[in-house]
């Protein structure tokens, strides 16, 4: 049916996979491999926050990044493959204003769920709910819009949304999140991050020439440094990931190893990126989506 290919198409589960469900899976599975929690508790914390990640992060969050992307007008002039949205307004399946009202709808949906979870005492669950509103919202929408300023769309929507859907399950089925899963929760944060800038690079040009200019970390350092540091800010987030194994430690030197090796070789793969190529940009974006799985697995192994 159509509507649901258009509603599948606005998930981009993609970049839902490869992002918050590798947060989930590199601190969820310690709990499997190591603790004594009983399974059905395991599984009953899984279902909801991959339930919490496809409604918010692959539904919400989309809708209004389609939304404000498709009026400012990157989204209608970018080259990308993976990137410049889910393509439901440049294909003509949805209009922006049907993606504002579904906005709307989903926000108050949303918030009604967050006041039931807490008349309820389901307090942790809302929190995580209500910091995933937040970035969905602070990321694209005005007035604060992060994800059209360099740094913030980082740090003040994109970290947060996926460090808390990372620790969710943690916290959810124990009293205080151990070091590990912070350490993994951070570090898969980061490196999606990392990814998150080469998936800026095929649209630097549309996001540049948007109204209002959509100045992420790429497009800003395509202004100050040239096109070709283009993706620097991808080369940085990986080298930042790969300097937190300082924080991993002799305790656990595997893991730490293991995150070092991925994130050079992450490196590699950006620094032989032709950025003029959006095929040869997408084609290394999935390479550097496969090693955040690898590393979600890695971390969640050797804790």
């Amino acid at each position: 049916m159509p509507v649901l290919r258009t509603g599948f198409t606005l998930l981009r589960l993609i970049a839902v996979l490869f992002s918050s469900v590798a947060a989930i899976l590199s601190t969820m599975l310690p709990l499997y491999l190591y603790y004594s929690i009983p399974s059905i508790d395991l599984l009953r914390t899984l279902g909801l926050l991959l339930l919490g990640t496809v409604l918010i992060h692959g539904f919400l969050t989309h809708v209004l990044n389609d939304y404000m992307d498709s009026i400012s007008g990157t989204d209608m002039d970018s080259p990308g493959i993976l990137s410049g949205g889910s393509g439901v307004v440049r294909n003509g399946d949805m209009t922006p204003e049907a993606l504002q009202r579904i906005g709307r709808l989903s926000i108050g949906v949303t918030v009604a769920i967050v006041i039931l979870f807490l008349m309820l005492g389901f307090t942790k669950a809302a929190i995580l709910l209500t910091i995933g509103l937040y970035s969905a919202v602070a990321y694209s929408l005005p007035a604060l819009r992060f994800s059209y300023y360099p740094l913030l769309g980082e740090w003040a929507a994109t970290f947060p949304a996926i460090f808390f859907i990372g620790i969710g399950g943690v916290w959810l089925v124990m009293e205080t999140p151990p070091l590990w899963a912070i350490q993994n929760a951070s570090i898969i944060s980061v490196l999606c991050i990392a990814w998150i800038m080469v998936h800026h690079i095929p649209d630097r040009f549309a996001d540049e020439q948007a109204s209002p200019p959509k100045i992420t970390s790429v497009v800003w350092t395509k202004r100050t440094f040239g096109d070709t540091y283009s993706r620097l800010p991808a080369i940085l987030y990986f080298a930042l990931a790969a300097s937190l194994c300082i924080w991993l430690g002799a305790e656990r030197m595997t893991a730490a190893l293991g995150l070092l090796c991925l994130s050079v070789f992450s490196i590699l793969i950006v620094i032989n990126l032709n950025i003029d190529d959006p095929e040869h940009v997408s084609s290394g974006e999935k390479q550097l989506l496969l090693i955040t799985w690898i590393a979600a697995i890695w971390l969640g192994i050797f804790i």
